[in-house]
């Protein structure tokens, strides 16, 4: 394997950042045919893997190859990274994350129907945070928002892509007979990714 190559690649990834690079920007970049710039990739892969001195590796997310940190040294970087006064989401954000994520592209109007109550609040918290973003405009009277989820939703949850997310359960119903629309997999994904 040429070593310049795999190293061209890490400079590459390392001035992305958190954006990454598709096999086909890489392609470009490198000027280097597809099964040349794969074995390349598996050699930077199997060099971050086999060295345990090294505190970084090459994932795949959403298409984008990633430098990103090993799992190990989790907890390291949480020292460097904590805050007093940590970032967590609202059960309301979380509600309008979870529509967005498996009905996408969806209307505003649409998630405040199925959560019962208004959702601007929440969906301006999830923009500003880059979870979703707008997707365009429907088709009819008002051309409604679209919104959909975003290729950092993608990373903080560790999902390749949308067809990876769990399948839509709704929790058992209450004493009442409603329904949450949570699904416990999901608030448990996003409690680890805060932790």
């Amino acid at each position: 394997m040429d070593d310049r190559l795999v190293g061209m690649i890490e400079s590459f990834l390392f001035i992305a950042g958190d954006e990454g690079l598709t096999l086909k920007q890489l392609m470009v970049l490198s000027e280097q045919d597809e099964e040349m710039l794969k074995r390349a990739l598996k050699a930077l892969e199997r060099n971050y893997e086999e060295t345990p001195s090294r505190g970084i590796t090459l994932t795949l997310y959403g298409g984008t190859y990633r430098l990103v940190t090993k799992a190990e040294f989790a907890n390291d970087i949480k020292r460097l990274l904590e805050n007093p006064t940590p970032q967590t989401m609202t059960k309301a954000s979380l509600e309008v994350l979870a529509i967005t994520a498996y009905k996408q592209p969806v209307t505003r109007v649409e998630i405040d129907d199925l959560r019962g109550v208004k959702s601007e609040g929440p969906i301006h918290t999830l923009i500003s945070r880059g979870f979703i973003m707008e997707k365009g405009r429907s088709e009819g009277t008002g051309r409604a928002t679209l919104f959909g989820t975003t290729d950092l939703f993608l990373d903080r949850f560790g999902l390749e892509s949308l067809e990876m997310l769990p399948p839509l359960m709704l929790e058992e119903e209450d004493d009442d007979g409603n329904t949450d629309l949570f699904m416990t997999q999901f608030q448990e994904a996003f409690a680890i990714e805060n932790d």
